[in-house]
């Protein structure tokens, strides 16, 4: 599937980045080019793709401070400015545009919904997000901004592919090495799925192609993306096991939405050597992957690797109903009433008579 990549914000960009260079790196040339955005001119610098700032006006280049509804005007008010260093960078190659953002901060969570608006606005290609939820550990004003983006992102987008932090961060790192760690795990798994069916070592069965992906999140809403992999047996059939609990390991505990299993649509992808995959572990485990996620539109196919693992790729489309992004909702709206309550407490404790004041 080919894809411009657009971030927005400083993890947006950050993403962006580690994603083309995944992609460059193996060859794929899935990613048709990709693009930055921000209103931190210190956040591009740190870039080697390329870049825009926007905001000079009101922000000066040193960002919105988690403001996203100043980082959603901003994106807004130079809508045009935008898509002119655009224009050339998306093209009828690609089959999609991804715009990138981690939807905690004020640059990202309120510019990539309206750039999403826009794109979509010109490009007759489907506009997805890759978002990014901040961790629960993060802070109030993180949930509360991720909780709104979210909502306008989703409505804005023709799919938003959703990460949550916690799902792919392991408790022996710093917060830079988690989130550093985390952005590589995205560029893996997102790299591969777009790669999947563009370059072909080897003759599959059923490569997968474009088109299974856009029919997968044809639907709209949260998508989300798991992952597992596995060593193979040199013989095709003693890997039968080894694909379907590759496959139930990748929903059940390698999702970047954790327990979101019901879907509307799904995609598995079995990536491997030709020679090792064994097309019964495949049929099997995309009969699981139906019964699990109550979805009877589940589509599978092969992504030919020279690899000794096999890995097994699942994008779910449609998971908004799961438990893990009501909780999510649950929790921005708790931060967002929690962000007012504290001023409101400090006024009256500030103004109470059992304290004398000075003059």
């Amino acid at each position: 599937m080919k894809v411009v990549l657009i971030g927005v914000g400083q993890a947006g960009g950050k993403i962006a980045q580690a994603l083309a260079e995944f992609d460059y790196d193996r060859g794929f040339e899935a990613v048709q080019g990709a693009f930055a955005v921000n209103t931190a001119r210190a956040d591009l610098q740190n870039l080697d793709i390329d870049t825009m700032l926007i905001g000079q006006d009101r922000v000066k280049g040193h960002g919105v401070g988690g403001d996203n509804e100043l980082g959603a005007e901003i994106m807004q008010a130079e809508a045009t400015e935008v898509m002119d260093e655009l224009d050339g960078r998306v093209t009828s190659e690609a089959d999609a545009v991804f715009v990138v953002a981690g939807l905690g901060g004020g640059t990202g969570s309120g510019g990539a919904p309206m750039l999403a608006r826009e794109l979509k606005r010109v490009y007759t290609m489907p506009i997805y997000g890759l978002a990014v939820l901040p961790g629960r550990d993060e802070g109030a004003i993180y949930q509360a901004n991720a909780g709104r983006s979210l909502k306008t992102f989703t409505r804005e987008a023709d799919s938003v592919l959703v990460i949550d932090n916690d799902a792919w961060k392991t408790s022996d790192e710093s917060i830079e090495e988690g989130f550093a760690a985390i952005n590589d795990r995205i560029a893996e798994r997102v790299g591969l799925l777009l790669a999947a069916g563009e370059i072909v070592e080897g003759v599959g069965e059923s490569v997968v192609d474009s088109s299974e992906i856009i029919n997968t999140l044809k639907n709209g809403g949260i998508a989300s993306l798991g992952y597992a992999s596995a060593l193979a047996d040199e013989d095709a059939g003693e890997n039968i096991n080894a694909i379907t609990s590759t496959a139930r390991k990748a929903l059940l505990t390698g999702t970047s939405l954790p327990q979101a299993v019901e879907a509307d649509k799904a995609l598995l992808v079995i990536a491997g050597h030709p020679d090792r995959i064994a097309r019964k572990g495949v049929e099997r485990a995309r009969k699981w992957l139906e019964e699990e996620t109550g979805s009877l539109e589940v589509r599978g196919g092969d992504f030919p690797l020279s690899s000794e693992r096999i890995a097994a790729l699942v994008l779910l489309g449609g998971v908004e109903r799961s438990q893990r992004v009501q909780e999510f909702m649950d929790r921005a709206r708790e931060a967002s009433k929690q962000q007012e309550e504290p001023q409101e407490n400090a006024r009256e404790a500030f103004q109470n008579d059992e304290l004398d004041d000075l003059m």
